[in-house]
């Protein structure tokens, strides 16, 4: 299975990588010990509060820049033309690098679509500079997707998602083919759950009877099950762990492939219930964030 996949833009990105949502101060070690276990993709975002510790694991590990395909993400508070290309400066800034691999732009925020859209054109002018080598949105919507691709002048090049095998978002992918935007997963082991305040039993891959058979037969992980049957249909997963055994075991899934019956038993998972939050109902007062200077 080939690790990368080509965006529409001709740029070329690892389908797997290391997530850093809530890795707080772990961020450094995570990221130097996934790069030098042969990670590619780090994704971090201005709200995560650690693109300083992501800088910092890339420069420890020993591994180019050049190597690392790097991706952050524009909080809302920022968007809007000026303020966006100020904080995609001051990103910059805290990563310690003078380009990204791809920016995001985090929320959609409808309710201020004006401003997101030029946030958005801020991103296609540092893409025209060289700046960035992709651009992208996350959390759009079948709602919201369409709309803003009509109005944008360059189609994203990803669109990150919830995404895992209770919440599947078949339309969505759907929608985000036909525009040509790649599909990546964050949460993509419903890690969100996991973390909230009150996890739901129900929403746990890790501790599913199918998923866990299937894990069995083919001698794996559940965790690495779940992986490879995002891999197997096309998207980009970010998997996160502070855990280093759990970090090797995330990226080895290249070594085996799921049938026909494995895919039909998760495919037959799928609640349509979410884990994080419905995407048209955040803003700055429901995730309220004030976003550091460099």
């Amino acid at each position: 299975m080939n690790t990368h996949i080509t965006l529409n833009n001709g740029v070329r990105m690892p389908v797997l990588g290391m997530g850093t949502y809530a890795a707080g101060e772990a961020t450094a070690g995570a990221v130097r010990t996934a790069l030098q276990g042969g990670y590619r993709l780090v994704d971090t975002a201005a709200a995560y509060f650690n693109e300083r510790g992501v800088g910092e694991g890339i420069r420890a590990s020993g591994v180019s820049r050049e190597d690392v395909f790097l991706t952050t993400k524009l909080w809302m508070t920022d968007h809007g033309y000026d303020s966006a290309l100020r904080a995609f400066d001051t990103s910059l800034a805290k990563l310690g690098t003078d380009y990204l691999d791809l920016w995001l732009i985090h929320w959609p925020y409808p309710a201020r679509a004006e401003r997101t859209l030029d946030a958005y054109r801020a991103a296609e002018r540092l893409l025209a500079e060289g700046r960035v080598r992709a651009i992208g949105v996350s959390n759009h919507t079948a709602q919201t997707l369409d709309g803003f691709v009509e109005r944008t002048g360059i189609v994203p090049a990803v669109n990150q998602v919830e995404l895992h095998p209770f919440f599947q978002q078949r339309d969505l992918q759907a929608l985000n083919t036909r525009h040509g935007i790649i599909t990546q997963s964050w949460s993509p082991l419903c890690g969100f759950n996991a973390n909230s305040p009150e996890p739901d039993p129900e929403l746990d891959p890790l501790a599913n009877d199918i998923i866990g058979a299937i894990a069995a037969r083919h001698g794996r992980s559940a965790a690495q099950v779940v992986l490879r049957w995002h891999l197997q249909q096309g998207r980009v997963v970010i998997p996160k762990s502070i855990d280093p055994a759990h970090i090797a075991q995330n990226i080895d899934v290249f070594g085996f492939e799921l049938g026909a019956d494995d895919l039909a038993a998760i495919a037959e998972l799928d609640t349509g219930r979410r884990g994080g939050p419905e995407p048209v109902d955040v803003t700055p007062l429901v995730i309220d964030l004030t976003i550091d200077e460099a």
